[in-house]
């Protein structure tokens, strides 16, 4: 493998994660980025296990299709590398041709589908797990150890920038909704002649009584131009 031309290449695509405009669109890089960069990678998909498993940014559909049949019958090496408890970052099946006793029964089912061989990255900074970035070929034993190598490089750099482009769409969204509560301020203020104080008041106080968040009370009250009646 020519690892300077791939250093090369993870520096302009570390680069470009960072300027993506999204949270998907930053998925979307990251395993565009997988199946450009690692050898014998024909597809990648990120797989997130949380109160419901998610599929993001798959490259190929079967790829979904593949990351719901490890969630339905529990096993897997994507399944078990979105999972930090198992103490594995890096999981794989080398060869779909031959038993996997770990995972027999996935094994048996993704054969169907015409997969040779997967692995899979746990998604990982030092503050939060994201899940597992999957690699899959169509062909068995077409990861090599240099591949795995390569992965880890890769999921490294989409960990960071995940991280990265998660805090920008909280701090975005954190903006958007105190400019929105400020807003439904001074309609409060205008309508009521009231000062800032007891205009932010009857705006909490309404998200209390009634279990609904503050910047949902804003959202009505700029819709309105009043409180919702009691």
């Amino acid at each position: 493998m020519d690892w300077q031309g791939f250093a090369e290449q993870i520096g302009v695509m570390a680069h470009d994660l960072l300027e993506q405009p999204s949270v998907d669109a930053t998925l979307r890089r990251v395993t565009g980025s997988a199946v450009e960069l690692v050898a014998g990678c024909d597809a990648a998909g990120i797989l997130v296990l949380s109160a419901e498993s998610v599929s993001l940014a798959p490259t190929e559909p079967w790829v979904a299709e593949l990351d719901q049949l490890q969630c339905k019958l529990g096993q897997g090496p994507c399944f078990d590398a979105a999972r930090p408890s198992t103490g594995e970052r890096v999981l794989r099946i080398a060869d779909f041709t031959e038993a996997e006793p770990r995972w027999a029964d996935f094994v048996a089912e993704a054969r169907k589908c015409g997969v040779g061989s997967m692995m899979g990255f746990l998604l990982y900074t030092e503050d939060e797990d994201f899940g597992a970035l999957n690699f899959y070929s169509r062909r068995p034993g077409a990861f090599t150890e240099e591949s795995e190598r390569a992965g880890v490089v890769l999921a490294s750099h989409a960990a960071v920038a995940l991280s990265a482009a998660r805090t920008h769409a909280q701090m975005e969204q954190a903006l958007a909704t105190r400019h929105q509560i400020g807003q439904a301020m001074g309609i409060l203020m205008a309508r009521h002649n009231i000062p800032e104080k007891d205009a932010f008041n009857r705006l909490r106080g309404y998200s209390q009584n009634h279990n609904v968040k503050l910047r949902e009370v804003a959202l009505l009250v700029c819709e309105q131009g009043a409180l919702p009646r009691s």
